[in-house]
This record gives C-alpha cells, sequence and structure tokens, in this order.
C-alpha cells in the first residue's frame, strides 16, 4: 500500500519548496489534503508526480508547482472570500478553504461538479459550496471577491472575472502566448486593473478563455 502521507511530504519537499514556495501555510494545506482522493481511481498511483492529471474532458488537476505558486502569488489571506474558477473534483477548493475565510467553486462540467461537491464534504470543508455555471461569466452573485484563481490558463484577459475583484482584490492564472505560457498577477487598484508577469507555466487553458481562432478561405 503506498504511503500516500510520506508522498505528500516528499511532494513539499520537492515540487514545492525546491521551487521557491515559501508560504508555510501553503506548504501545511497541500501536505494535509490528501491529493489521490481527487484524481481518477486509475490514475491515483500518479497523484503526487510532478505533472498535470486528466480529469477527462480536457481537464486537468493542476501540477502541485504550478498551483502551489500561483496560490503564493495571490496571497491569500485568512479573512478572503476566494473565487476558485474550472475547480474540477475540488483538490485547489480543498486546499483553499485552509488558507480562506470563504471559498466559491464554480465549474461548468456537471460530473466534475457533483464530485467535487462529494469530496468536499467527506473532507468536511465546511466553509467552501460548490456553484455550477459557466467559468468565464464568474460568479457575479458572490462578487465581490478578495482573489480569484483559476485552474488552468487563459489566451484571452478574463475581463468578467476581472470586474468582480474587490478593490485590493488579486487574480492568477497562467497567460498563455503561443507555446509559451507564463503565471499573471492582476490587482485592482481604484477601480483600475494592474498585472504583471511571474514565472513560466504551461498548462491547459479553461473552456471559455480560448482566443478565437481565425477562418482560413
Amino acid at each position: 500500500m503506498l504511503d500516500t502521507a510520506a508522498q505528500r511530504a516528499t511532494m513539499v519537499a520537492t515540487q514545492l519548496r525546491a521551487n521557491d514556495v515559501t508560504d508555510a501555510r501553503i506548504c501545511a494545506a497541500m501536505a494535509r489534503i490528501p491529493r489521490e482522493h481527487f484524481v481518477p481511481e486509475a490514475l491515483q498511483s500518479l497523484a503526487y508526480v510532478e505533472c498535470c492529471i486528466s480529469l477527462g474532458g480536457g481537464r486537468v488537476l493542476l501540477d502541485p508547482r504550478s498551483m502551489a505558486k500561483l496560490l503564493q502569488l495571490a496571497a491569500i489571506g485568512p479573512e478572503d472570500v476566494v473565487l476558485d474558477v474550472g475547480c474540477g473534483t475540488g483538490y485547489s477548493t480543498a486546499v483553499l478553504s485552509l488558507l480562506a475565510a470563504q471559498v466559491f467553486a464554480l465549474e461548468q462540467d456537471g460530473e466534475l461538479a457533483a464530485r467535487a461537491a462529494e469530496n468536499l464534504k467527506a473532507l468536511g470543508a465546511m466553509n467552501a459550496v460548490v456553484i455550477r455555471g459557466p467559468l468565464a461569466k464568474g460568479c457575479p452573485r458572490h462578487a465581490p471577491f478578495d482573489a480569484i484563481f483559476l485552474n488552468g490558463a487563459v489566451e484571452i484577459e478574463p475581463l468578467s472575472l476581472l470586474a468582480q475583484l474587490k478593490d485590493g482584490g488579486r487574480l492568477v492564472t497562467i497567460a498563455c502566448d503561443g507555446a509559451a505560457g507564463h503565471a499573471r498577477l492582476y490587482v485592482k487598484h481604484d477601480g483600475a486593473i494592474g498585472g504583471r508577469s511571474a514565472f513560466d507555466a504551461r498548462v491547459p487553458v479553461l473552456p471559455g478563455f480560448e482566443r478565437p481562432r481565425s477562418f482560413v478561405f
């Protein structure tokens, strides 16, 4: 039987701390949440490998390094209300539930949303709720948010989501430009949005955030 507690400790040491994830709260949260519960049963042996894991339908569970570095970039505090966009099976939401006051997990795939709700209930994540709806539209009903976390990349600016930030709010994602990708932090200040790039990363684009394709005649 696999020692998943040891695997989590190794993940934190080799994929987080070795890649400049210095936030002790993030390391502790990812060392606590059983990642293997959030991947398809046939892939559970791969739960702690250093890559994205397919959830089906083109969706993935982000690799630990990218996820942790995005969380650190978002600087989530214990009083924050967070929108988790594209929560998949709920792993990111479970980690966020240990970092923030409240988490709204947005998922448009019905099967993934149901699995996320079951997983979070099993973990006793009482400050997290799963909401089904189009990812690109966000969750205006519960806005504004202190932080918005995207579980995937974007090819276009997530304008609808940026509009749902509080003043001082942060949004983190991976911006794709052709074959390249880099983490992007957006911050709202006095109604204006500023942004900066951070580390390099390459993850699949979330549905609804694709660049329109040109027609060839």
